[in-house]
């Protein structure tokens, strides 16, 4: 009697990690594919993405003249403080709300070419880079007419931004799941993200708060997003707080999508 060996198939786990190497790897698709996203948007105009920057320069020119004047602080530390804030709130909120629809938007591709899920997760967190990237000359332009210079502190920013990142990959990957199975999931999480810019020190400062307040703002996870980036380019140091809460935040953001992504991974594309 001849035995017939059975090749084992690989675990759900193996799988879903496969997935997320493999998606890495092929940085030359999903980056190809978050460039053509922003050329797409802004086709046939003459400045292209710039427009992304023009638009962010004048929000910032109003808002830094209307609230500098209505919270009596000096221009010197407001506009470069009110710049950072909202330049990084935009990556923020572009990391979230089109995480949301990652999987959504790429229903197309999923359904036709067998490619691995985590590459459009990547596509997202690189488009919304690409649109910080335009932002930061924003604050690029003000620190020079401020006389804004970080000095060697300013590098924290750069394992600040990592985190961000990565907390971003996380964030798209759970979002993205549970929002191609419950389609109601990208308007909830957008007026949550609403009422968060107001609540988050963006276009107000800490200082501004009484002192019985400063407990609550350090419970805002957006708070210490923004600070681990901002704090270092306006030279200062991020308090412990910022970077202990970053890094908890995303090792237990980390490992909870990956226990969802391992069950419910080969659900996504029936779920779209």
């Amino acid at each position: 009697m001849t035995e017939i060996a059975s090749t084992p198939r690989p675990s759900q786990v193996a799988l879903a990690l496969f997935d997320l190497v493999e998606g890495a790897r092929v940085t030359h698709l999903w980056g190809r594919l978050g460039w053509q996203d922003i050329r797409r948007r802004y086709r046939r105009s003459t400045l292209g993405p710039f427009w992304i920057t023009i638009s962010m320069g004048l929000l910032v020119g109003v808002l830094g003249t209307l609230y500098g004047g209505l919270f009596k602080v000096q221009a010197t530390n407001y506009v470069p403080y009110l710049t950072l804030g909202f330049v990084i709130w935009t990556l923020v909120n572009g990391l979230i709300t089109d995480g949301c629809t990652a999987f959504v938007n790429a229903s197309n591709i999923i359904q036709q070419a067998r490619l691995p899920l985590s590459v459009h997760v990547y596509r997202v967190v690189w488009r919304n880079l690409i649109i910080f990237f335009h932002n930061v000359v924003i604050f690029v332009v003000v620190a020079m007419v401020f006389s804004v210079w970080p000095g060697w502190t300013g590098l924290l920013a750069i394992p600040g931004m990592v985190l961000l990142c990565l907390n971003g990959v996380w964030v798209g990957m759970l979002l993205g799941a549970f929002a191609a199975r419950f389609r109601d999931v990208p308007p909830i999480i957008a007026s949550i993200v609403r009422i968060a810019f107001f609540v988050t020190p963006i276009i107000w400062m800490p200082e501004l708060l009484p002192h019985r307040a400063v407990l609550p703002m350090n419970l805002n996870p957006f708070f210490h997003v923004l600070e681990v980036v901002r704090a270092p380019l306006l030279g200062e140091v991020p308090s412990v707080v910022s970077w202990v809460a970053m890094i908890g935040m995303t090792l237990l953001g980390v490992i909870m999508t990956f226990v969802v992504y391992v069950r419910y991974r080969w659900r996504i594309a029936y779920w779209i």
